[in-house]
């Protein structure tokens, strides 16, 4: 997609100009966020910044990704809750690019007021909305429509030796899953997580 930076300091796409913008909006969890794009559109399609390093380093975290992620999943399809330990710990930034899902993270962190806590948000091809979820939490995701494209950054490499999960169904998280038991379909090693109480926490 081609576009021009005009003298304003703006960018003009579609044939009009605009300020290059991402709202980032608080979560009741510290250093949660989630991201919502400005998405410009006509007859002929969109186009929204989905990532500017300068923004996202002011706004939200001077978090240095390393690897992008990309996952496809049917529907049903319930992957977490899932961490790495250090020195693995992982951030990411996590969106969908079709479909439907709904992201949840969970507080692992001993001194945060909000230890044990979650944040649930609907992540879409419509909403555009991106979550991040800093170092110190556990993550997971419910697929909601027939199938789902799920894209996340993060900022530590795979190590599968620091791998971590807690059940999805904890009963002391309490997480509010919108998916009755027979139409999940997890994994064997999510079927087999630990349970919060039991669980590697971080400082």
């Amino acid at each position: 997609m081609k576009y021009e930076i005009v003298p304003s300091g703006t960018f003009s796409i579609f044939n009009f100009q605009f300020s290059i913008i991402m709202k980032v909006i608080e979560t009741e969890i510290e250093g949660v966020f989630i991201l919502e794009p400005r998405v410009f559109g006509d007859d002929r399609g969109y186009f929204f910044e989905s990532f500017s390093l300068k923004h996202f380093e002011e706004k939200v975290s001077k978090t240095v990704f390393v690897q992008d992620n990309e996952s496809k999943s049917k529907y049903g399809v319930l992957r977490g809750l899932h961490y790495q330990l250090p020195p693995y710990t992982q951030a990411k930034l996590v969106r969908v690019v079709k479909g439907r899902v709904l992201d949840v993270a969970v507080d692992l962190r001993k001194s945060s007021p909000t230890f044990g806590k979650h944040v649930c948000v609907l992540l879409s091809e419509e909403n555009k909305r991106q979550f991040f979820i800093p170092r110190g939490f556990a993550h997971g995701f419910a697929v909601l429509s027939d199938e789902a494209i799920f894209t996340y950054k993060v900022d530590n490499k795979y190590a599968p030796q620091s791998e971590a999960s807690i059940i999805y169904n904890d009963a002391t998280l309490g997480i509010d899953w919108p998916l009755a038991e027979s139409q999940m379909l997890l994994s064997p090693k999510d079927k087999e997580g630990t349970a919060f109480k039991d669980a590697v926490y971080f400082e």
